[in-house]
């Protein structure tokens, strides 16, 4: 009986460590330590072999490289990783997509109007962070199309975010108001940078790394959201030190793996309060001597972070079989 043939073994021809710093979609950019960068693919059993999510390598891993016996590239291993942030993935309810890893910050880009992004986003994405514990900021783009409202709006927004304890800039690519502040707050750091689809982040980037020449798109007229200019996700280094990764536009930001119970510990203000709830398990959706809910009635806490709250802790609840919260009010 003639024997199956077996690729050679990658171990045997490592080339080294780097870390990713593009995701091609068929494959990955890799820089390894001494500034070289390849072109990498990884094995198919790599890529399911006890990972649950669509990218087990993402861009920020710090991977090994290894040359096979046809001359490809492939990474071979991943560091343990320091953090990363993930969210559930667009078409696989059961799945989860990593944005990134490795990172010092998350900064969500939004803007209030073409296209609005909704409070309950920006939740979303400020909750998913706290939960991978990594330290995040809001950025409200387009300041150069406010009107009054949209002016007054803002303000609450960043009164709001910044009383919880999230930095807040405002910014205008076009007009170049907030660069300077902003290009001083991200120096350094490794920051994901993440947003719904025409929310200007590829304009932004342009504005603060100049020669990125990041291709931008229009609004649609009909629909008021943004074209993905951002196909896959890539890292871009600041002339300052530390780097932006850019990741394609979403749409929503669904939540995956939160606990019912862990849900409130995500929401710095509630987190807070909830120690004076009566019994330490309350889930605030009307249980004797909760603490939260008269918090919001008297709006210690903000209507819409409750509203998002209740959203996710229906979303877990529902994955974790439990039954469904409404809000008690």
């Amino acid at each position: 009986m003639s024997k199956k043939k077996t690729s050679a073994p990658l171990r045997s021809a490592v080339i080294g460590e780097g870390r990713v710093i593009r995701n091609t979609g068929s494959s990955y950019i890799v820089r390894l330590d001494n500034g070289d960068e390849l072109q990498c693919r990884i094995k198919g059993n790599f890529r399911i072999k006890g990972i649950r999510t669509t990218n087990p390598v993402a861009v920020g891993d710090i991977v090994t490289v290894a040359k096979a016996a046809d001359d490809a590239d492939y990474i071979t291993a991943i560091a343990p990783r320091s953090n990363y942030i993930i969210r559930r993935a667009s078409n696989l309810s059961k799945e989860s997509h990593i944005l990134a890893s490795n990172i010092d910050l998350a900064v969500l880009v939004a803007t209030l109007r073409e296209p609005v992004t909704t409070t309950t986003f920006i939740d979303r994405f400020l909750a998913t962070a706290e939960a991978y514990s990594v330290k995040s900021a809001l950025i409200i783009n387009k300041e150069d199309l406010w009107d009054e409202i949209d002016c007054e709006l803002a303000d609450a927004l960043k009164n709001l975010y910044e009383s919880i304890g999230y930095p807040v800039f405002f910014a205008s690519a076009s007009s170049g108001k907030g660069i300077p502040e902003i290009t001083s707050f991200l120096s350094g750091k490794i920051t994901l940078l993440a947003g719904n689809s025409g929310v200007g982040k590829s304009s932004l980037i342009n504005a603060i790394v100049p020669g990125a020449d990041l291709r931008t798109g229009e609004i649609s007229d009909i629909h008021h959201t943004g074209t993905h200019t951002t196909t896959f996700s890539e890292m871009i280094d600041l002339s300052g030190g530390g780097a932006l990764i850019d990741i394609p536009g979403v749409r929503g930001f669904g939540t995956i793996d939160f606990k019912p119970e862990e849900v409130g510990h995500f929401f710095p203000e509630i987190f807070r309060i909830s120690r004076d709830c009566r019994y330490s398990d309350c889930k605030h959706t009307g249980e004797p001597g909760c603490a939260v809910i008269p918090a919001v009635e008297e709006h210690y806490i903000a209507e819409s972070r409750y509203a998002s709250y209740l959203s996710i802790l229906e979303e877990a609840s529902e994955e974790a079989g439990a039954d469904k919260y409404r809000k008690p009010f």
